[in-house]
């Protein structure tokens, strides 16, 4: 196990408490050290002649002083050791950067600004999108989602599998913390139905599509892909369900009452450079109930 910090982002509201909480479980789990780390966005412009807003010393700093109040006692135990540290410029910018020396990047669903009926706050999309690690983005407890899937009780990690692209870095991530927690792993590998066929006007289509035979396709690639997942986390038990309809509503409805979703980040491509969520991604982050981590794609080698 990595011997990186999982980091915990707060700034004093509920959403980021409750994700420090989130933090000092996964840090636990993982016998990882814990670091806490609050973005102080202070301005640094000030009229002629009036004075510059100084920002406070970590130690003063009344967002940390909260968080060591929160973990005291049993809040840090069995964790190996607890760093606290202010740091001052743009959130948007400073949080994804404390991913480059993370196992993970842990924040609320939303902080103490914007408008309150936000589903997602900028700076968690920004760690989201940018960071190096994988980024956990812990909802508020009352999110509910309309739609359900029959799912054995019991604790279970639920990770999207694409059969035409799978994502090693998010299936790795999902085993991972199936084995940490001692859950079963409830793969969705959604497939389209019905086929939309286009044919040009006044032709008709001739292709006839077999449900069973797709379903029983999407499985079979399923369990190619999972093997080598399977052979490194043996204790891992794995519910590979494909099932018709859309992605993202699919992982959305399975997110009741699980530990974690786990869903990839987009590579980059030659003609979209830029990082991306990609849909089913960013409607995971604004919909699912449970915490979800977003995972970056393992680099290209050149």
């Amino acid at each position: 196990m990595s011997t990186l910090p999982v980091v915990a982002a707060v700034d004093g509201s509920d959403d980021s408490l409750r994700s420090l909480d989130w933090a000092a479980d996964a840090a636990r789990r993982r016998g990882a050290p814990l670091r806490v780390a609050h973005v102080r966005h202070h301005s640094v412009w000030a009229p002629p002649g009036a004075p510059v807003p100084v920002p406070p010393p970590p130690e003063g700093d009344p967002v940390l002083a909260d968080a060591r109040a929160r973990l005291a006692g049993d809040g840090a135990s069995g964790v190996p050791d607890v760093e606290y540290a202010g740091l001052d410029g743009a959130p948007g910018a400073l949080l994804p950067a404390l991913g480059a020396e993370a196992q993970l990047l842990v924040l609320g669903s939303r902080g103490r600004g914007g408008f309150a009926s936000l589903l997602l706050g900028s700076n968690g999309l920004s760690a989201a999108r940018d960071a190096e690690c994988p980024v956990v983005i812990v909802p508020r407890p009352d999110r509910t989602v309309d739609l359900t899937l029959p799912v054995e009780p019991g604790p279970r990690v639920v990770v999207g599998l694409k059969t035409d692209g799978p994502d090693d870095a998010a299936l790795g991530l999902a085993f991972t913390e199936a084995a940490l927690r001692g859950a079963r792993l409830h793969v969705v590998a959604a497939y389209p139905w019905p086929i939309q066929t286009w044919v040009a006007p006044g032709d008709l289509p001739v292709t006839v599509y077999d449900q069973d035979a797709i379903e029983h396709e999407t499985r079979t690639l399923a369990d190619g892909f999972l093997a080598p997942h399977r052979a490194r986390h043996p204790e891992v038990r794995v519910d590979t369900v494909p099932t018709p309809g859309d992605a993202a509503g699919l992982l959305v409805a399975a997110s009741r009452d699980a530990e974690l979703v786990v869903v990839g980040r987009h590579r980059r491509r030659l003609l979209a450079p830029a990082r991306m969520l990609g849909s089913v991604t960013q409607a995971v982050l604004l919909h699912a109930a449970s915490p979800i981590a977003v995972v970056p794609p393992v680099p290209v080698e050149e």
